[in-house]
């Protein structure tokens, strides 16, 4: 499963490829917003940190289809052709997603709630769908079951589209769709890093570092006593 990081600071972006095997970097016109700053010098900065071909998901948020096309078109000449069109699943969506398709066009439907706003999204020609985990829980149904629902729906027919699972609250909901196959999952920093923030294992760490000390000296290292 990809992990793509769902956030539009650079600062925390670079903090995440520090450590983290991550393959990219996902946004919405909200996440641009809190960087108070113009939208596309954002994302250049971006771009140019992540490099021309690793995944950038980027949404348009024209209302009608053709503007969305046109939308697109711009996103992929300053940002490159390997970029994702972010195109909400409602009807006008799946119109753009249609169109853009034909170019072959890389294209990711977004906004979706349900099981058949995905697989349409997939018979459109979408590459990925983004089913928001966390924000179906909330509307009182299970947004990991759905996930699972379109990711077999989209298998059975056929289709080569890919979930692109979003809106994560906790690191188990990330581990189910993980075990489940699925082909991405787009991540906040704060949820990525909980991934692997165990309190054993830093235990564990510790008595380690304890007992080497207490047989090599304080501040040792393996490399000390290699001497």
């Amino acid at each position: 499963m990809k992990i793509l990081v769902d956030n539009a600071d650079l600062k925390e972006i670079k903090k995440i490829y520090e450590v983290y095997p991550v393959d990219g970097v996902t946004c919405n016109p909200t996440i641009l917003k809190k960087t108070g700053r113009n939208p596309f010098e954002v994302l250049k900065e971006i771009r140019a940190f992540i490099g021309k071909d690793a995944d950038l998901h980027v949404q348009v948020i024209s209302a009608k289809a053709e503007d969305m096309v046109v939308e697109a078109h711009k996103i992929q000449e300053v940002l490159g052709e390997n970029t994702f069109i972010k195109v909400p699943v409602v009807p006008e969506g799946l119109k753009a997603i249609r169109l853009l398709a034909k170019e072959d066009a890389n294209v990711t439907g977004t906004a979706i709630y349900n099981q058949m706003q995905g697989y349409l999204a997939g018979k459109a020609g979408a590459a990925y769908v983004a089913p928001y985990v966390n924000r179906i829980d909330n509307l009182g149904s299970n947004g990991i079951q759905v996930a699972k629902d379109i990711h077999d729906m989209l298998k059975k027919a056929g289709l080569k589209t890919e979930l692109l699972a979003a809106s994560f609250k906790n690191s188990q909901q990330v581990l189910e769709l993980a075990k489940y196959g699925l082909g991405a999952s787009t991540i906040a920093p704060d949820v990525i890093e909980g991934l692997i923030k165990v309190d054993a294992a830093r235990i564990a760490v510790d008595v380690f570092t304890k007992d080497f000390e207490a047989l090599c000296g304080e501040d040792s290292t393996m490399l000390d006593a290699a001497k």
